[in-house]
């Protein structure tokens, strides 16, 4: 056998081949199984005298390294701990997360893996990824080819340019670490096999200073490359990832708003791809719309929404709103008549210079003239609620205290139940704290988050704080692609995933959640993928179609357990 180690699948489950020997074993991470290798396997790996005596089972293991994780003395340092073990024995890693899904979450994603990020050239020992050089773009097959996979085997490649990592913004290449934590939530929450993902950082330059300026910085040196030859080199990634692996979905990952929408846009109709940022970000924050709109009482139809800080990610949000709208009954026009977006120069409107997503939300001189403002021309925050008075109200501006409590008061005293969503990450970037808002409403708010915040407790009911997490809807929409072979990831596809959370809420209790817990994530992306699996069908971008789509979204989910083992 020419490959040291060969993974294949049959009646009984997944088999692990390996014609490797000795230290070789145990330094391939999907291999090493350490101390619960038997004493058999250990004799004919020749592994006799490398480990310890005892053979422990997986749960022993566990048992182990969930104590060492629990003593480390911060989120880095559990963070780190994690990106270790992740180095040396993967099925336990994933195993860990899967079962403490809860608790990690926040270590191996966000918000502690931006402190990560931003500390990546101090912190890097070992390389985890695929980084592809702008100025070395006739090494992109070569490098896209250096883990040795063939044509089917990828199901998945995240890749960012790290120019907006997670409300940090231009983190160059460092950036790399949110592909690959991207990818760890993709197998802890849907079970994408870890051994057919690739991650990869689209290596431009940099313009942060900071970056520039250190000696240790591990990217290219020199300011970001834009313009042409920017599009040329993720034009040759996105067709050169397509030719080696054409069944591989294409997730775009922290693009600035400047390259987010026009890349997605330029690819979604040629090319399996999604971008998480603005697609996922949509289908949570409606998934908590959806659940904030069936415990208002009102329709969707009927409510007036604000979107303070209307990028690409605010506007994907307004976007499959209006696509559900219209599905309801509403002709376009009049969906996005219930809109009002702002930028960093205030309202969308006639007469400002707009990017081409944001344009469609501009609202005309006419309907502003009636408008009463603090200053000529301005048309901010305040004056939009205090004249539209809105009945939802989003925030993915990025501006610490926006939603101030003259604005939630003036918002809440036009509506009984005010949907408020503080979205921006990280923590010190929300809009409000929920406290604050619920204090403000007297209970009254319908609060989701971006960050995850304690329950709240306000006239003697505990309010539990919707998440607005994007990993509940990612990983189900992956798989879901993945499963039928989607040759296309469409608003539908993305709208099914958004409908499909919100079917998971139990609004009938005071105080409950917006959206499900991050303890049913396995579960969760599962149904979300079946949902996903079902509406590619219909629209007739599933190349694998199938009758059974819980059959077949359940077989495409790898199972974090020691594969048996077959020595050659």
């Amino acid at each position: 056998m020419s490959v040291p180690f060969q993974y294949a699948q049959d009646s009984d489950g997944e088999l692990l081949k390996i014609a490797a020997r000795g230290q070789e074993v145990l330094t391939n991470p999907l291999a090493n199984r350490g101390t619960a290798f038997t004493l058999e396997e250990r004799k004919t790996l020749g592994l006799t005298g490398l480990l310890p005596s005892g053979v422990m089972t997986i749960t022993d293991q566990l048992k182990r390294v969930y104590a060492q994780y629990s003593a480390q003395p911060d989120d880095l340092a559990k963070y780190l701990y994690l990106n270790h073990m992740h180095d040396r024995n993967e099925v336990l890693y994933f195993r860990l997360i899967a079962e403490h899904i809860e608790e990690m979450l926040p270590i191996v994603y966000t918000p502690t893996i931006g402190k990560a990020i931003e500390e990546y050239n101090h912190w890097y020992d070992r390389p985890s990824g695929i980084y592809l050089s702008i100025d070395d773009p006739e090494d992109m097959e070569q490098a896209l080819g250096q883990l040795g996979h063939g044509p089917d085997d990828v199901d998945l490649i995240v890749a960012t340019d790290a120019e907006g990592i997670l409300g940090i913004g231009d983190q160059g290449v460092g950036g790399v670490a949110i592909t690959v934590g991207k990818l760890a939530v993709y197998t802890a929450a849907a079970g994408i096999h870890p051994h057919r993902v690739l991650p990869v950082i689209l290596d431009v330059g940099t313009d942060n200073m900071e970056r520039l300026n250190d000696d240790g910085y591990l990217g290219v040196r020199h300011p970001r490359v834009r313009g042409e030859r920017y599009d040329a080199f993720v034009q040759q990634y996105v067709e050169t990832a397509h030719r080696m692996f054409p069944h591989a979905l294409l997730h775009w990952e922290d693009f600035a708003a400047g390259n987010a929408t026009r890349i997605l846009n330029k690819y979604r109709d040629d090319y399996c791809t999604f971008n998480d940022d603005i697609q996922g970000t949509a289908a949570v924050v409606v998934a908590a719309v959806l659940s904030a709109v069936k415990a208002s009482g009102t329709p969707l139809s009927k409510h007036r929404i604000v979107i303070h800080g209307a990028g690409s990610a605010g506007t994907g949000i307004a976007n499959l709103l209006v696509q559900l709208m219209v599905s309801q009954g509403l002709d376009e026009e009049t969906a996005r008549s219930h809109f009002w977006g702002l930028g960093s120069r205030g309202l969308l409107r006639d007469g400002l210079r707009l990017r081409d997503f944001q344009q469609p939300f501009a609202r005309s001189k006419e309907e502003l003239e009636g408008w009463t403002t603090d200053a000529p021309d301005q048309y901010t925050l305040s004056d939009v609620v205090r004249n539209v008075h809105p009945t939802i109200l989003i925030g993915c501006s990025a501006q610490t205290g926006a939603f101030t409590e003259e604005i939630v008061k003036t918002m809440s005293a036009h509506c009984d139940r005010p949907v408020i969503m503080p979205l921006s990450n990280p923590t010190r970037k929300a809009e409000a704290l929920p406290s604050d808002i619920l204090k403000w409403t007297e209970g009254r708010a319908l609060v989701a988050t971006g960050s995850p915040f304690k329950p709240v407790m306000v006239n003697g009911v505990t309010y539990q704080i919707a998440q607005a997490n994007n990993a509940l809807v990612f990983p189900g929409i992956g798989l879901g692609a993945i499963a039928v072979r989607a040759s296309r990831v469409t608003k539908g596809m993305i709208a099914a995933a958004a409908e499909a959370v919100a079917m998971h809420v139990d609004n009938r209790v005071m105080g409950a959640s917006l959206l499900p817990s991050i303890k049913t994530l396995r579960p969760l992306s599962a149904s979300v993928a079946i949902a996903v699996a079902q509406q590619a069908m219909e629209e007739g971008v599933a190349t694998e179609a199938t009758d059974n789509p819980v059959e077949k979204v359940f077989s495409a989910m790898w199972q974090p357990r020691y594969p048996r083992v077959e020595v050659i």
